[in-house]
This record gives structure tokens, C-alpha cells and sequence, in this order.
């Protein structure tokens, strides 16, 4: 049973179920909290920054370990997501925010197959055009996580990956996505393009 009041990180990033992700820690109240999960071998909770304060659906991180110790505290950790939350109350009176929350759980609703189909592909084009690479995260991930995988491999804006995180069905997901990377794909095209002429005829862009 996961706690119903956690600690809460507030950053500039959205954190989806299954993506690891590397954190330098080096204010006290943070060092202070991955003390006490690294303890208690509990999870905090990742909530988008947003200029008007936080974001209230989040995702827990658990810390897989300590990369590095600094002198004087503080430390670089990896984390990896796992479960999504609404905020029901704020708890502000700590230096460390913490949360009365809500887990969420999906909805049982069968994604389209044609619609997984094209994320796919609309991924591979995306990942390629970007990276300069097939992306090679694909083999094994599961049926239900592939919009968190795809989600969290692109450097998507961070609104659309907290839209990602707020849908409960991976159907409703994959179809956010597709709508997404149908708009994107040919300008990563039409940039990629342009990158290739301006280094092929030796003239380059101002």
C-alpha cells in the first residue's frame, strides 16, 4: 500500500510511469527527503512547476540508486516513475511540500489498433528525425505503457506530456499522440531538410 501523504517535488518536468530519470539534489529539505525514502524505502511525488504554482496530477518517482555523493551533501539519484496522483490537499507549513493524495488507476478501454499502429510508426519517424537513431526502446515495452514510452523519449512540450499523464485510458493517450506527432513530424521534416542543405552546398543559414 502506497501512502496517502507523500512528499512532493515540484519541477520543470513531467515525470510518466516507467521513465527513469537522473535528479541532482542539492538543497537541504530535498537531500533531507531522498534520506528518508532511501530509509524507509518509500517514493516522492514529481509535480510540474507551472508559473501559477504546481501542477495537481502528478507521478511518484522511486529511487533505483545514488549515481554519485558530493562533499557537503549533496547528490546526483536516479529515479524511475510509477504512480500517476491528483493532489487532494497541500500541506504547506514544512519546508518540504508534502500532499494528501489520490492515486489513479486506468480505465479498462482497448486501444485501436490502427491508432497504435500509426503512433508507432509516427514514433520511428519522429525518434529518427531527432536522435539520428532507430529508437531501440520499443522491443519489450508493454501494451499498456507505450504512450508513456513514446511520451517521455521525445522532447515533447511539457504541457502536452502532463495531458498524457492526466488521461486515464491508453487509448485516449495514443490518440492525444497521434493528433500531437501528425502536427510535429513534418516540421522535424522540413528542419531536417533545411539542415541538410545548409550543410551540402557549402553556404550554411544566417
Amino acid at each position: 500500500m502506497r501512502p496517502e501523504r507523500i512528499p512532493l517535488f515540484p519541477l520543470n518536468v513531467v515525470l510518466l510511469p516507467g521513465a527513469e530519470m537522473p535528479l541532482h539534489i542539492f538543497e537541504p529539505r530535498y537531500r533531507q527527503m531522498v534520506k528518508d525514502c532511501l530509509e524507509e524505502q518509500s517514493e516522492f511525488g514529481i509535480l510540474l512547476s507551472l508559473p501559477k504554482g504546481v501542477a495537481r496530477v502528478g507521478c511518484t518517482a522511486e529511487i533505483l540508486h545514488v549515481v554519485r555523493r558530493y562533499e557537503n551533501g549533496p547528490m546526483d539519484i536516479l529515479t524511475a516513475g510509477r504512480a500517476p496522483f491528483r493532489v487532494v490537499e497541500l500541506f504547506t507549513e514544512d519546508p518540504l511540500l508534502e500532499g494528501h493524495v489520490d492515486y489513479l488507476e486506468d480505465r479498462e478501454t482497448p486501444a485501436d489498433p490502427r491508432i497504435k499502429r500509426e503512433l508507432v510508426e509516427l514514433f520511428e519517424a519522429c525518434h529518427t528525425l531527432i536522435f539520428d537513431d532507430y529508437p531501440k526502446n520499443l522491443q519489450g515495452a508493454a501494451p499498456e505503457g507505450l504512450s508513456y514510452l513514446v511520451a517521455a523519449t521525445l522532447p515533447l512540450d511539457l504541457l502536452w506530456k502532463q495531458q498524457v499523464l492526466e488521461l486515464r485510458t491508453e487509448a485516449d493517450r495514443q490518440e492525444r499522440l497521434v493528433a500531437y506527432l501528425r502536427e510535429w513530424a513534418p516540421h522535424l521534416q522540413k528542419s531536417e531538410a533545411l539542415r541538410q542543405r545548409a550543410g551540402g552546398n557549402g553556404h550554411g543559414l544566417n
